[in-house]
């Protein structure tokens, strides 16, 4: 009798000792888990873990660095590991999986992206930021891209000189506070437009928005640090006879 009962509450024992133990599986995981971060992503953002097998396939570890149309660098790691998109959120109709075949397209370009195609199926403004802002995050090396100092812009007044770097450098400006809805990326665009006057800037637009007085000095103020004058012009570009030299007649010879 005594024997009967203790073989009962063996029994007893494994099964409840059984149903504690966690499944095979789950065993499984943690033991691949643990030779993977057990810390959860930055910023508690995702609350899961990534497996081994994932950790070590995540994209190519260096970054990488496209020449064409100019420097742009792409990290694999934070669009898969911290953002928590796959291999398929990409390489499935939006990027080929070879090496290379985005660029001997010439089809990526920024315009391309503003439509919505490659990066900008996400960086859109809405699921991520949007192709046209935050512009070093992808071109590292953006002050390399800014065009020479000064610009020198002849209508619609002649000699009024811009300068990027004091904005970018100094003042810490990003591209996309003035190439948004106040100056288009595209060479020669200010000039063109009709309304870019000194009554646009005075109603804040263009160069207005921060020449107000309050960000930046006022516009109908410091005139001659944009606007240098004909002889300035002159000495910008390297001529340094004014207008007036050059049609003055010799008075010796006439000519």
């Amino acid at each position: 009798m005594i024997q009967h009962n203790i073989k009962s509450i063996g029994s007893v024992l494994l099964a409840v000792s059984f149903l504690l133990a966690p499944p095979l599986a789950s065993r499984s995981l943690a033991a691949e888990t643990s030779a993977a971060d057990t810390s959860t992503i930055k910023d508690n953002t995702h609350k899961f873990l990534y497996d081994a097998q994932t950790k070590k396939n995540y994209g190519p570890k260096a970054d990488i660095v496209w020449a064409k149309p100019t420097e742009v660098t792409f990290n694999h790691k934070i669009h898969t590991m911290d953002a928590g998109l796959t291999c398929t959120s990409c390489h499935k109709g939006l990027f080929s999986m070879k090496a290379g075949a985005v660029l001997t397209s010439g089809e990526m370009t920024m315009a391309a992206m503003a439509e919505g195609k490659f990066c900008g199926t996400c960086h859109d403004g809405s699921t991520a930021f949007a192709t046209n802002t935050q512009c070093a995050s992808c071109h590292t090396k953006v002050n390399e891209l800014l065009p020479p100092d000064p610009i020198v812009w002849t209508k619609p007044v002649k000699a009024v000189l811009f300068y990027h770097k004091p904005h970018t450098e100094d003042y810490g400006l990003a591209c996309d506070e003035c190439h948004d809805s106040l100056f288009a990326m595209e060479k020669g665009a200010a000039e063109k437009a009709a309304d870019f006057t000194m009554k646009s800037l005075y109603d804040g637009k263009y160069c207005g928005k921060c020449h107000n007085g309050t960000t930046a000095f006022a516009s109908d103020t410091r005139c001659n640090t944009c606007h240098i004058g004909v002889k300035g012009y002159n000495r910008i570009s390297g001529d340094n006879e004014s207008h007036d030299q050059k049609n003055q007649k010799n008075p010796h010879t006439g000519k």
